[in-house]
């Protein structure tokens, strides 16, 4: 158990877009953690996030940012390692303290920022945007990604142990909006229960869910 978890003295202000899935998943720990915090909502398309204020607090121009009392920390992961390390009654209860447990969750915050990102992530960015691009081979990036999950998950309940960690809040908001991507789920049971299982957690939160992709009819 963490003996120093403690209570932030104000609410946290999260820099960010209900859009976002990279802000969703600092909005959904939050929310599981009981931390008291504040929304800033940015208009992305309005390029609200390449303000000099905005690029005073992150100069990537990324969502999300917080600022905790004197503490400003951009990138989604490294915001919920924070938060768990520093608000968290148990740290290990969502980051494994054994060296092969961290190292299972670090795998799947690599699988976030890359094989995520630049395919589910990516393909509903071209869809939310109306790029005129391409999105095949986006697509067909997504769908090896989730072939690989799916034979994991038909293994184990959650991506890095037997019960959630950052793992799971780091790679659920944009596999479960993948169909807004022009992705379909329909062939991944195990990837669904999975979403399903992230979702009955205590403190869960949804993403806004967009009317595009395969989510037209939805």
């Amino acid at each position: 158990m963490n003996a120093i978890a403690t209570r932030p003295a104000q609410p946290i202000k999260l820099y960010g877009s209900a859009i976002s899935g990279h802000v969703h998943r600092v909005r959904l720990f939050l929310s599981m953690l009981g931390l008291p915090f504040e929304v800033i909502e940015l208009d992305l398309k309005q390029r609200a996030n390449r303000t000099p204020e905005f690029l005073a607090r992150n100069p990537f121009g990324q969502v999300p940012v917080i600022e905790d009392g004197d503490v400003t920390l951009a990138d989604s992961n490294a915001i919920l390692v924070y938060l768990n390390a520093r608000y968290s009654a148990d740290p290990s209860r969502w980051m494994p303290q054994d060296a092969v447990g961290a190292a299972r969750v670090q795998r799947w915050f690599s699988v976030a920022a890359g094989p995520l990102a630049h395919g589910p992530a990516a393909a509903r960015v071209m869809a939310l945007f109306g790029l005129a691009v391409d999105p095949t081979e986006t697509v067909t990036r997504s769908h090896a990604l989730l072939a690989v999950m799916e034979i994991h998950l038909e293994r184990q309940p959650f991506l890095a142990a037997p019960s959630a960690t950052l793992a799971d809040i780091a790679n659920y908001a944009y596999v479960a909006h993948a169909p807004e991507g022009r992705v379909s789920l329909e062939d991944y049971p195990h990837v669904r229960e999975w979403l399903a299982r992230v979702e009955a957690l205590p403190g869960f939160v949804p993403m806004v869910r967009t009317p595009v992709g395969l989510a037209v009819a939805a």
